[in-house]
């Protein structure tokens, strides 16, 4: 049967063999039937097929076998999509604008100066920022930030509908997904963006802690005002920091992430009600997290923030300490000028608050109240001032001009103006401190000798000839050094430079305080008329080394630089900045800077710096005046302060050096007029509340001053009770050589000359020959006093004298004509309305001939 062919294979009904084509075993297939059974079959499956086969509309709807697919397909991309997103998209690096902040400057105690930098931030570390204002921008952010993912794909497509809906574009990103916008990407409005900030928020929050986060987000985020992160923004509302913030202003703070520019209800006040509203919506929201109390939400009303200041941060003074800052720390390497520029550092200055603003008010009151807009001079007038602490050398107080704004130069560390006679204190100290003798062999004392004629050629030197001219080209005659440093004698201190060696002298300079590169300090008998051109601060530094009993410390501007953190360079939030090491030596001996301080302080008691006797307190000091009068100066120092004021003339437009003839209204400018009176005034009001204390000298051997008691230590408005208890002398006592200690010589000064008597009924008071000038120093009255303290009775008229005793006081004006009238200190206003008499002219740089080359 098998061999059997297929043809012999008798035909069955209904059956057909396959062609053998088909294959199979001997060439041959399986029969498939035939006949109306198989072909009903066959229909019946084509039937089907046809009926599943659908038309019309329904032909466009994808099957269920479709959808499948679709949905797998898509799940397979979803899926292999996050994987390479995730693994491609890595974290960048921080994007320059949220690296950037301000380097914020502060006061001594803590107070800030200002901010200043190109992006106004300053970063603080979470712990800075209270608790409830941490909550409030959760409240209105982020409820659930610190429990859930780092995206909420739900709040994503809640945002989106919304969106597509019209119901307002909405934000559905996470507070991490905020700070990756801000810190690592920027504001751009792409899908590629949204894309990038997914996943980098997604990578962040496996890397960072939620505190991190929180903590780069309050730093990162815009507030209005040009305000980035939470403690400029406290600043910009409210002018506090952070952590002084309480609820209702954090809860309005973290009402402005909202729309900064629309909640700002100062800048927009018809934005008030919705403002409002939004800040309750944060408030109520913090009740409701129980992050507030309903008592303290009941308690709470809407803190209406600080008007908007519309001048930079830099305008006033406050821009002058900046730069004098930055010029501190760049030229110390302590901090590298790009470094600095790139702002994220906390400097806490030498500058005390109190004492700026009283400079700024002395320059007030003596310059910018007088300006005459009418007067051509005074738009020239340019005014600079520093003030020092002699036993630190911490800069207390600085103006540099009258507006940042207007005038970038600052006054104060500028050295382009002439220092005048201001540097004949050097000349003198280097004398004292050499042991310098004169041309004929003798000793310089205070009471040396000199040849005081107008254009006297100097003596011994060996280069040009020189021989500069006095003030207003007056002859003096025979004089000694003391009076010639009273009346700034340049024929005496060109000869005493050369006696002492001008190269000694340049030396003793540059050893108080002077850079040696100081342009034009060259060793010529001319130094000592000051052709030098060096700065205020130079200036402050020099003297209050002299203060400081010789010893000398550079000046220093700062006391702490701190790093705010979240800076590029990745250092720790408070971390401190190495600042060098102070160091003190001595320059000169006590004796040689002592003795120049009783000289000194015979020029504010009897020379031409008397108006510096307004500051109510022992003082010593120097006028100058530069060539030309462009500039007028005066160095004083009282033992707790030494301070520099100069008064200089530019014109604003050219920026050339002026003459000051005419300014304020006076004829001249010189040292003895303004910048004494703004010394005076400044100087009273930086130390009031302190008590006053005299100087300790110890004059060198045989150089005691006429006049000058070294161990006196007392105030000089003193009353007479306080005065006998300080001096430890009966009443009545008298000196003849020094200040009377009679306590019941009341509180005048010299009412009745020096060589008066000194008690209450001593004999009458004349003209003191040892002035030098001839001035009457008292009148005729009996019972005028000696030396320092003028007496009771009758002392007759001043040069100060008023028309009776001041209102507020009770004392007539320094011995005036009444009975007991012995009035306060010479030149010391006992009222606001009080001016100091017209100082005698001081000798400045100028020469007819000019200064001679340095040989």
């Amino acid at each position: 049967m098998s061999d059997m062919p297929l043809s012999d294979v008798p035909s069955m009904p209904g059956w057909q063999p396959r062609d053998p084509s088909l294959g199979g075993p001997g060439g041959g297939g399986r029969a498939f039937r035939t006949g109306p059974r198989g072909q009903g079959r066959r229909a019946a499956r084509a039937e089907r097929r046809r009926r599943r086969r659908r038309s019309g509309w329904r032909r466009l709807l994808p099957t269920w076998r479709m959808l499948l697919g679709a949905l797998l397909l898509g799940a397979a991309l979803l899926v292999g999509g996050f994987f390479l997103g995730y693994h491609l998209v890595a974290i960048p690096p921080a994007n320059a604008a949220a690296t950037a902040q301000s380097n914020v400057y502060l006061y001594s105690d803590g107070t800030q100066i200002t901010q200043a930098g190109d992006v106004n931030r300053e970063s603080v570390p979470l712990a800075r920022v209270p608790r409830s204002v941490q909550h409030a921008v959760l409240a209105a952010e982020d409820r659930d930030f610190y429990t859930k993912p780092a995206v909420d794909p739900e709040a994503m497509a809640r945002a989106a509908w919304n969106t597509v809906t019209g119901k307002g574009t909405q934000g559905g990103s996470t507070i991490t997904q905020q700070y990756v916008k801000n810190y690592y990407l920027g504001q751009e409005r792409t899908l590629l963006r949204k894309v990038k900030e997914f996943f980098i928020s997604i990578k962040l929050d496996r890397e960072k802690s939620k505190d991190e986060i929180f903590e780069g987000y309050l730093n990162t985020s815009f507030y209005g005002r040009n305000a980035y992160g939470i403690q400029a923004a406290a600043r910009a509302y409210y002018g506090k920091d952070v952590q002084q913030l309480d609820p209702a202003e954090g809860g309005y703070l973290a009402t402005l992430l909202n729309a900064p520019s629309a909640y700002d209800v100062t800048a927009h006040p018809a934005n008030l009600d919705k403002a409002m509203r939004r800040w309750s919506y944060v408030m109520d929201a913090m009740v409701g997290e129980r992050w507030l109390s309903r008592a303290d939400r009941a308690d709470a009303t809407f803190p209406t923030p600080y008007e908007s200041e519309a001048t930079t941060g830099v305008s006033g003074q406050r821009g002058y300490l900046v730069q004098a800052v930055g010029q501190y720390l760049t030229e110390r390497g302590i901090v590298d000028r790009e470094t600095l520029r790139q702002g994220g550092f906390r400097i806490t200055t030498t500058i005390q608050r109190a004492k700026q603003e009283a400079l700024v008010q002395a320059v007030d009151n003596q310059v910018m109240s007088r300006l005459d807009g009418s007067n051509e001079t005074d738009r020239y007038l340019r005014v600079g001032g520093a003030s020092v602490d002699p036993a630190t050398g911490r800069v207390l107080a600085m103006y540099g001009g009258f507006d940042y704004t207007r005038q970038y130069v600052n006054n104060a560390t500028r050295r382009d103006y002439q220092v005048g006679s201001t540097f004949k204190p050097f000349v003198f100290a280097a004398a004292v401190h050499s042991g310098a003798r004169t041309q004929d062999g003798e000793r310089i004392t205070p009471e040396t000798m000199y040849d005081g004629a107008n254009k006297r050629p100097v003596q011994g030197w060996r280069g040009k000839a020189y021989a500069p001219g006095n003030e207003d080209d007056v002859d003096h005659g025979p004089i000694s050094v003391r009076t010639a440093t009273d009346r700034s004698v340049n024929a005496v201190y060109a000869q005493l430079a050369v006696d002492v060696g001008p190269a000694k002298v340049e030396q003793t300079a540059i050893g108080l305080g002077l850079p040696a590169d100081t342009p034009d300090l060259n060793p010529s008998p001319s130094i000592a008329l000051g052709p030098a051109t060096a700065s205020v601060l130079d200036m402050a530094e020099a003297y209050a080394t002299l203060a400081n009993h010789g010893r000398h410390g550079e000046y220093t501007l700062v006391r702490k630089v701190e790093r705010l953190g979240g800076g590029r360079g990745g250092h720790p939030a408070g971390e401190e900045v190495k600042l060098p090491r102070s160091r003190t030596r001595q320059a000169v001996s006590r004796e040689a800077a002592d003795t120049t301080t009783a000289m000194l302080r015979s020029v504010v008691q009897d020379g031409t710096g008397s108006a510096a006797q307004a500051a109510g307190r022992p003082a010593a000091g120097k006028t100058g005046t530069a060539e030309h009068d462009r500039a007028a100066w005066f160095a004083g120092y009282t033992p707790d302060l030494a301070t520099v004021v100069t008064v200089m003339g530019q014109d604003p437009e050219t920026g050339a050096q002026k003459s000051l003839y005419g300014a304020l209204g006076e004829d001249r400018m010189n040292g003895g007029g303004t910048p004494a009176q703004i010394w005076g005034d400044y100087t009273r009001m930086a130390l009031s509340g302190t008590p006053p204390r005299g100087f300790d000298l110890q004059v060198a051997e045989g150089m005691e001053v006429r006049g000058e008691d070294p161990r006196e230590d007392r105030d000089p408005r003193a009353t007479g009770e306080e005065a006998e208890a300080e001096a430890g002398e009966p009443r009545g006592a008298y000196r003849p050589d020094g200040p009377s200690a009679n306590p019941s010589a009341g509180t005048g000064r010299d009412p009745g000359g020096r060589t008066g008597g000194g008690a209450p009924s001593g004999p009458p008071g004349g003209a003191s020959p040892d002035t030098g000038d001839g001035r009457p120093r008292g009148g005729t009255g009996a019972g005028g006093g000696t030396g320092t303290w003028g007496g009771t009775g009758g002392g007759g008229p001043h040069q100060n004298a008023g028309p009776g005793p001041d209102p507020v006081t009770g004392h007539g004006p320094d011995g005036g004509p009444e009975a007991g009238g012995g009035g306060p200190l010479t030149g010391i206003p006992a009222s606001a309305a009080y001016r100091p008499p017209a100082p005698v002219p001081d000798g400045g740089a100028e020469s007819p001939g000019g200064p001679p080359p340095a040989p």
